[in-house]
């Protein structure tokens, strides 16, 4: 995109808030229709980044260069809305284009006339992002920031949200921490971390493996620096003294001043979460039994039968409002059935963790007191400390006051709480939400070897996919265990929101009876014949040969990409390259792989046609 206007810069800014440095002389661009994944460690500063870009908040020195052409949006986290606005008042009050205009923008987020005439606060939070989304669209910027949009979406609007993301025409910066959503939807990565900003090409997989390829080449480079310097020096210091070999120590020093610098930062600490073992308990952990739910009002759930015995790592998958968290509330006891039976197992102690307990947190004590509050008794003091540890709390870090803390650290201080009770089942409601990257990683692969039983909510795919081996879905009042996969409930879930051809606007009475009349004549013309059984088997076997000629062509074709893809991951593991060259392969291979994914998802499509035929 070398011809792309530029739209915004970002030069040698500095940005302090007190003793703590959040950019030293960072700089970066943002050019026409470029999508960029912001990513960066809790507390790095990627929301005081968004609010310098607005204006909200002044650099301490730098400045902010815009284009003239410049349009820029924000969508907030959050909304402060009145009892009585609805979807249609707000868009009135936030867009500068015609109302009609901007629902015709956002016609992919799939929000109907219904939804839009209802109370926003009556409505679910995915149905409220959508809605914001086309408000933002209807101020027609060209480079949209947004802070953390799929934070409590469910699955819906996620990949509703995602498609218009990729479709979407102009630039956006979007600060996510879920790795599925960046990587589908972004083409550069701009990185926070450690004082500075650092813009990569590529999403985020080409970002990790850039990322990891330059420290490793470096690093390599430093260490041989190293040790050459180490035979330098004791050369000299061998034979410094001596008359006879003093001009050559000088000479190597002098070698020495000359050699250049190799700086490569070392890799920041991260989390590595040890869950202490649970005690032993019976195969039957948690028994519900035409079990009914309700808040008062109407039933949420319906005859709910579910069963979890030990050692289950249970992922609940649903709309949002259909009942995921009414389930876990269930489970946890914490609201009782109308109707049914819920039975726990012997010895089953449970820990629960859901945003009541990050907000409840006693904002008094500090990091290191409210872990020791909910510590099993036989923790012991350097348990609990080593937990915090893999948190990331250093020694200082946790006489910390919850007061103080950000979102991110918050919620490691409630997940520690939770994983310190020892207890053998865990039920967890959106745990990665505020969490970066390393701490996401970190308790995926923490509760992926957790010998407890686990049930989870949690919108991030790469999590769930990894921890949960069972599937609960909760659809229409009800509860029952999926059949397939995760990847193949969320590939039936994207198939079901496949867009439909949009009805033809409708202009005026006249051309709506006109229209009406042309389709009962197109209709009579091209009304169904009925096919005589010889001639529908002759044309249905004509398609399975097409079809079969098709699926070879495409298992063909995800041959080709997967061997390509091999071949650049060979010659990128191979070392040598230079960044620009390192950059290239990376963004070849992103490439291909997007290539690829493609290619598989019509040689499935093709393949389940051949089956019904």
């Amino acid at each position: 995109m070398s011809n792309a206007l530029n739209l915004l810069q970002l030069s040698e800014g500095h940005m302090a808030f007190g003793s703590q440095t959040l950019f030293e002389d960072a700089s970066f661009a943002i050019n026409e229709g470029e999508h960029v994944g912001v990513i960066g460690p809790n507390g790095a500063g990627k929301t005081t980044l968004f609010k310098i870009l607005l204006g909200q908040v002044e650099l301490d020195r730098g400045q902010i260069i815009r284009s003239k052409n410049l349009r820029l949006g924000y969508l907030s986290q959050h909304d402060l809305w009145s009892p009585e606005e609805t979807g249609n008042s707000y868009l009135e009050r936030e867009c500068t284009l015609p109302v009609w205009q901007a629902k015709e923008k956002g016609r992919d987020l799939q929000v109907s006339e219904e939804v839009f005439a209802k109370p926003l606060l009556s409505l679910s939070g995915g149905y409220r992002m959508r809605i914001k989304l086309i408000g933002l669209l209807g101020r027609d910027p060209n480079l949209m920031l947004l802070d953390e949009p799929t934070n409590y979406l469910d699955l819906e609007t996620t990949l509703l949200l995602e498609r218009f993301l990729q479709n979407y025409a102009g630039a956006f910066l979007l600060i996510s921490h879920d790795r599925e959503v960046l990587r589908r939807t972004s083409d550069h990565t701009l990185e926070v971390e450690s004082g500075q900003i650092v813009k990569y090409n590529g999403n985020i997989d080409d970002y990790f493996e850039q990322k990891e390829l330059l420290r490793s080449q470096l690093e390599a480079q430093a260490l041989n620096q190293a040790a050459k310097k180490k035979v330098v020096m004791d050369f000299v210091s061998r034979f410094g003294a001596k008359a006879s070999k003093a001009k050559q120590a000088q000479s190597k020093l002098k070698s020495l001043e000359r050699m250049e610098a190799i700086e490569w930062k070392p890799v920041p600490i991260r989390a590595a979460i040890k869950i202490p073992p649970p005690p032993a308990v019976g195969k039957n952990v948690l028994r519900l039994e035409d079990a009914e739910f309700a808040y008062g009002g109407p039933v949420v759930l319906r005859k709910a039968n579910v069963a979890i015995d030990r050692g289950d790592h249970v992922a609940v998958v649903g709309m949002n409002g259909a009942g995921k968290s009414t389930l876990l509330k269930g489970l946890a006891g914490t609201l009782p059935p109308l109707t049914g039976r819920r039975e726990v197992g012997y010895r089953v102690q449970l820990a629960l963790f859901n945003q009541h307990v990050v907000e409840a947190l006693d904002a008094t004590k500090n990091v290191l007191q409210s872990l020791e509050e909910v510590a099993s008794p036989d923790a012991s003091t350097q348990e609990i400390r080593n937990m915090a540890g893999s948190l990331l709390f250093s020694d200082e870090a946790v006489r910390k006051k919850i007061a103080v803390l950000s979102g991110g650290e918050k919620s490691r201080v409630a997940l520690g709480r939770v994983l310190l009770q020892r207890s053998p089942f865990l039920l967890l409601d959106e745990p990665t939400n505020h969490l970066d990257f390393q701490t996401v990683e970190a308790l995926t692969q923490a509760l992926n070897a957790y010998a407890g039983t686990l049930v989870v909510v949690s919108h991030d795919r790469g999590f769930v996919r990894r921890v949960g081996t069972k599937i609960l879905e909760v659809a229409d009042g009800h509860v029952h265990v999926y059949p397939g996969s995760y990847d193949e409930y969320v590939w039936k879930l994207q198939h079901s929101l496949m867009p439909s051809a949009p009805a033809p606007a409708v202009a005026s009475a006249a051309s709506s009876a006109s229209a009406s009349a042309t389709a009962a004549a197109s209709a009579l013309a091209t009304a169904p014949v009925t096919a005589s059984p010889k001639s529908s088997s002759r044309d249905l076997s004509k398609r399975a040969r097409q079809l079969d000629r098709e699926i070879a062509k495409a298992e063909a074709e995800v041959a080709q990409l997967e061997k390509e893809i091999q071949e650049l991951h060979g010659l990128v593991a191979g070392g040598g390259l230079d960044f620009a060259k390192l950059s290239q392969m990376t963004q070849m291979i992103g490439q291909k792989t997007e290539s690829l994914a493609k290619a598989e998802a019509r040689w499935l499509s093709l393949s389940h046609e051949r089956e019904t035929i």
